[in-house]
């Protein structure tokens, strides 16, 4: 059933809503509130006569939140969706979801996780087992079949990887599980990119146990890859590739970062109407593109669009340096001419603008090179001797060219890397023996390791080195009689390189080869100690840990646990899971592997046509929205509301102790109202008296006394105490007693109190003879004086040897008007007033409460309670009330009862609530046989 844009799992659940009339009328009614009257008896006398009440209607309110959350429940019973969204396709014998999730599936992999959830959801619905493959993942992943919950468990834990997807391998796979699951459901999730040995790939799935076709579509446009970026001599060039047949045009922007992650250039690359390359060039100096460590395709969260950069990208000046003068008409014999046709593309060139050379080399070094190349150079100048060897020690790279010249300057120990002998050496000429002769193989500890000797290059002069121990470790390069054709040597942090060689092709024709070029590209590398780890580990075809990787989203994050060594060789290496795109190596020195290469090309992947049905679906987040939650909440919240409701009309929520509220409030009535009539009565004299506010304090709450005996520690317990059992009583009780007051019995006013506790204290002065007539005034009008010795376990009433306390009570009461006395019996409405009572302990235990003498105290038959029309004036006990009682400002007991029984305190609070209850109500308990006779009689 759908009402756009809302619908129900189960509409028929609606029919309840034709039970909210009748619910309306169950809740409509509600008890009558309870009401605060400052003396009920009279209140109950008056309302004798009423007729019987009926409960009154609810409020209107009320009865509709009450409807309201009734509605609420019944509608999330029946399952509200807003925004429905159609049943996919996931039916039959299984559901096979095959989901690329390789590098170009990264940008939008959130909603192809969406849709792929919305597929196992509806799967798990009609209780189809699902198959769940991905095409990037280890050739042994588990696939299923699943359950909808363990399926979901597998998608949410797989991630895009930065490499391609193997679609051939993984369908295979899900080929075969489907031969036990004959007519299942095929869904394809691609990536939009066709590959090598797609069409066998969907031959193999679709063909035999698939019923149906699931096709995903991604509504992004085509993805964007970045496959050169090439340090050039004017700039870095970018080359960009996309999916061709767009016929829009289209604009990228390139930034450029460093190894700290920060931007410091950019490039557009604009794509024509349907063209699928696009290029672009960063033009700035050279010295800020050798800090390129990456550059990324703004946009494009994949990393495919992403190249990272190593020391092979990176331009270095190099300085050249001849002592030979150019001839303009034959450039050929120039010194310098192949040397500068093999740095050119990979390097930036400087020479000086003298032939002196005490002149050219502070040019050069001035210009701060990384490499400095001279062709032919014999005796270097002392005066700029020292400048250039400490350029070398500090880690400039210097390469020398034999010649004539420096056959015959000689040996130079600080800027050569082997001592040569005096003189060069002919080969294959008029007056030698020996013919040219040619390269062997490289030494596997150089540079030029895995480069292949070069067959057609031959040597016919070159200079030669002392033998000495470490010849052999210096060479880099040999011709086939043994003699070095290349030398090399660390010195402090820079080298020295020397080619045994002219740089023209006179003493051989390795400048005009091409390995000339590639021998001086290592060397270049080499310069400044980069690169130095790279080359060294490509000599000796040993493996690069992994340092920095590409995730596939394009972020440069450390090594995944899966990464492996690499291995670097010729040619492009392969992208996969062991060895994903990114850097090589370590801090001295990296080897950047990226995800695409100069010759990669994008195809867009198409539709296998097949005679299956086929469903084709778009990539997008489920937008429907289960209401059944937020109703529910809305319900309990309403609940609670309700709750609330009833609780502030039965008048719980308004049961807090106010103190000290009334009086307050009555003087700020007594002075607005004076000031609202006080111009219209101006003659009027204030006959308020000295003492006022305070009686209205007294009046307006029930309040329970205790006598100010002076001492400071007897005063605070009783205090204490008084407030403990005021807090039980308005937990307890529908009372709600003010605080507890002191009083001095000798001037303040007793009759405001229905209860005034007096701690006998032997230390505290002895009240005058008008205190003690006035307290007996008091007890002769109707109040009760409670007498608590707190001297149980000394000589207490009774004893043989009294206690200083009692004789102290014996002296105050030997003044009053004293009843006859007695314990109070098991019968005595003070067992009954609230709680059954048998005894009335307080923080000591075992001294009876005495109370006034019944006048016919023996007859007791046919009688609940015992008889009496008044209430005890007087009390005494020895069991230390207030101390019991005692609460400090966090609640707790102040003082610990003898012995020590948590109950003992607890039934200590109940003798406190039923003494109250007994001075508020009398003896109407031994009156309630009665009831029905009086009620009758009073209703006549």
């Amino acid at each position: 059933m759908s009402w756009l844009p809302l619908s129900f799992g189960a509409p028929m659940v609606l029919w309840g809503l034709l039970a909210l009339p009748v619910i309306w009328w169950l809740l409509r009614l509600t008890p009558p509130r309870p009401q605060t009257e400052v003396f009920p008896p009279l209140r109950i006398l008056a309302r004798v006569l009423r007729r019987e009440e009926t409960p009154q209607q609810s409020p209107w309110w009320l009865t509709l939140l009450r409807l309201l959350m009734a509605a609420l429940v019944v509608m999330a019973l029946a399952e509200p969706v807003f925004n429905p969204r159609e049943k996919l396709p996931a039916e039959g014998a299984a559901l096979a979801l095959v989901i690329d999730n390789g590098w170009a599936s990264a940008a939008d992999w959130n909603k192809r996780i969406a849709t792929a959830e919305r597929l196992i959801a509806d799967a798990g619905s009609n209780g189809v087992p699902v198959v769940i493959a991905f095409t990037a993942e280890k050739p042994n992943a588990e696939i299923g079949p699943f359950d909808a919950s363990a399926a979901l468990d597998h998608l949410r834990a797989t991630k895009p990887r930065p490499i391609p997807t193997d679609r051939p391998a993984v369908y295979a796979r899900v080929a075969a599980a489907l031969e036990r699951l004959p007519g299942a459901s095929v869904a394809v999730l691609a990536d939009g990119l066709a590959a090598k040995g797609d069409e066998a790939a969907f031959k193999t799935l679709l063909e035999k146990h698939a019923t149906r076709l699931v096709w995903a579509t991604s509504d992004r446009p085509s993805v964007t890859g970045l496959i050169g970026a090439d340090n050039q001599v004017d700039g870095f060039a970018l080359t960009a590739i996309r999916a061709p047949g767009n016929p829009a045009p289209a604009q990228v922007t390139a930034g450029a970062f460093d190894d700290k992650g920060r931007r410091i250039a950019d490039a557009t690359l604009t794509f024509a109407p349907g063209e699928a390359t696009a290029t672009g060039t960063m033009a700035v100096p050279f010295e800020l593109r050798n800090d390129f460590a990456s550059i990324a395709l703004d946009g494009e969260h994949q990393a495919g669009a992403v190249r990272v950069l190593d020391e092979s990208s990176k331009r270095r000046r190099v300085g050249l340096l001849s002592q030979a003068e150019a001839d303009r008409a034959q450039p050929l014999l120039s010194p310098l001419y192949y040397i500068r046709r093999a740095l050119q593309p990979f390097a930036d060139l400087v020479e000086p603008s003298s032939a002196d050379l005490a002149d050219a080399i502070p040019q050069l070094l001035d210009q701060k090179p990384a490499m400095i190349i001279m062709a032919d150079v014999g005796t270097i100048p002392a005066q700029v001797k020292q400048r250039l060897v400490d350029w070398v020690d500090k880690g400039g790279t210097l390469v020398r060219f034999a010649g004539p010249r420096l056959a015959a300057a000689g040996n130079d120990d600080d800027l050569l890397p082997v001592r040569l002998r005096g003189g060069e050496r002919a080969l294959g000429g008029a007056l030698s023996w020996t013919t040219p002769q040619a390269v062997t193989e490289f030494p596997k500890t150089g540079p030029f390791a895995d480069l292949s000797p070069p067959s057609e290059v031959t040597v016919s002069r070159q200079v030669l080195a002392e033998p000495t121990p470490d010849i052999v470790e210096r060479t880099w390069a040999t011709l086939a009689d043994g003699t070095p054709l290349v030398t090399g040597m660390k010195k402090d942090k820079g080298t020295l390189v020397l080619f045994h060689v002219t740089p023209e092709a006179t003493w051989s024709n390795l400048p005009i080869s091409g390995s000339f070029v590639e021998m001086l590209r290592r060397v270049v590398q080499l310069s400044r100690n980069q690169g130095a780890a790279i080359a060294n580990a490509e000599a000796t075809a040993a493996s690069l840990a992994p340092y920095r990787m590409i995730s596939a989203d394009g972020m440069l994050t450390p090594p995944s646990p899966d990464a492996r060594p690499l291995v670097p060789g010729a040619g492009p290496l392969p992208v996969t899971l062991e060895n994903p795109p990114g850097l090589y190596g370590s801090e001295t020195g990296v080897f950047a592997h990226n995800l695409l290469d100069a010759s990669s090309t994008f195809a867009p992947l198409l539709r296998p046509q097949v005679s299956l049905p086929v469903t084709a679906i778009p990539y997008a987040f489920d937008e429907s929205q289960n209401l059944k939650g937020p109703l529910v909440a809305i319900a309990l919240l309403l609940m609670v509301l309700d709750t609330l409701a009833v609780f502030w009309m039965g008048g719980l929520l308004a049961r807090r102790p106010r103190r000290a509220g009334t009086a307050a409030t009555a003087a700020a009535v007594l002075v607005v109202l004076g000031g609202l009539f006080g111009h219209a009565d101006l003659a009027r004299a204030d006959d308020s008296k000295p003492g006022d506010t305070q009686a209205i304090e007294d009046i307006s709450k029930t309040r329970i006394a205790y006598v100010i005996t002076g001492e400071p520690g007897v005063d605070s317990i009783s205090r204490a105490g008084l407030e403990g059992l005021t807090r039980f009583l308005i937990e307890k009780t529908a009372l709600e007693p003010g605080p507890p007051a002191g009083v001095d019995i000798a001037k303040d006013e007793l009759s405001f109190f229905p209860l005034i506790y007096w701690p006998i204290d032997a230390t505290a002065p002895m009240p005058s003879q008008a205190a003690i007539a006035r307290i007996d005034a008091y007890m002769q009008q109707g109040g009760t004086v409670l007498f608590d010795t707190r001297d149980q376990f000394s000589n207490g009433i009774g004893a043989g040897s009294a206690s200083p306390a009692t004789e102290r009570l014996r002296d105050i009461l030997g003044n009053l008007n004293v009843p006859p006395l007695e314990p109070v019996p098991s019968d005595h409405v003070l067992t009954k007033s609230f709680f059954i009572l048998p005894e009335f302990p307080g923080r000591f235990n075992g001294s009876p409460l005495w109370v006034e003498a019944s006048l016919d105290a023996s007859n007791t038959e046919n009688r609940p309670v015992r008889t009496g029309d008044g209430v005890s004036p007087i009390m005494i006990t020895a069991n230390d009330f207030a101390g019991a009682w005692a609460i400090d400002e966090n609640g707790d007991p102040m003082l610990p009862t003898v012995p020590p029984d948590p109950m003992q305190r607890v039934y200590a609070l109940r003798a406190g609530v039923n003494i109250m209850m007994y001075m508020l109500t009398g003896n109407y308990k031994s009156d309630q046989v009665h009831v029905p006779v009086l009620l009758e009689r009073l209703g006549q």
